[in-house]
């Protein structure tokens, strides 16, 4: 996976849940057929283990003699924007929740 793609699949699931009214009519559960929270996290936190690991493998490589530097270097690159995403999606659900928490009941 390249790094465009990567950030574009990352600010596209970002769109998705910030953007409520496309999700007009739908549970809370996901039950119209769409991804619950829970599933979408879930596919994002793998999609940034899976860049990781082409990241290790890289550099696994690299340390063998058989990879080339620019694709190590590329491979950490996207790893890193992928938890700098991952990172900016755990930092605006923190703040929601610090927002949800200071609501009076």
């Amino acid at each position: 996976m390249t790094t465009p793609s990567i950030a574009a699949g990352a600010y596209a699931n970002l769109a998705r849940l910030a953007n409520p009214s496309a999700n007009v009519g739908q549970a809370v559960g996901g039950s119209n057929g769409g991804q619950s929270f829970g599933e979408l996290l879930h596919s994002a936190v793998g999609s940034v283990v899976e860049a990781g690991r082409n990241a290790d493998t890289q550099a696994q490589a690299m340390a063998a003699g058989k990879a080339n530097v620019v694709d190590v270097v590329t491979a950490v690159a996207e790893t890193e924007v992928a938890v700098e995403a991952m990172v900016a999606v755990r930092d605006k659900i923190i703040s929601a929740y610090e927002e949800i928490m200071r609501m009076p009941i």
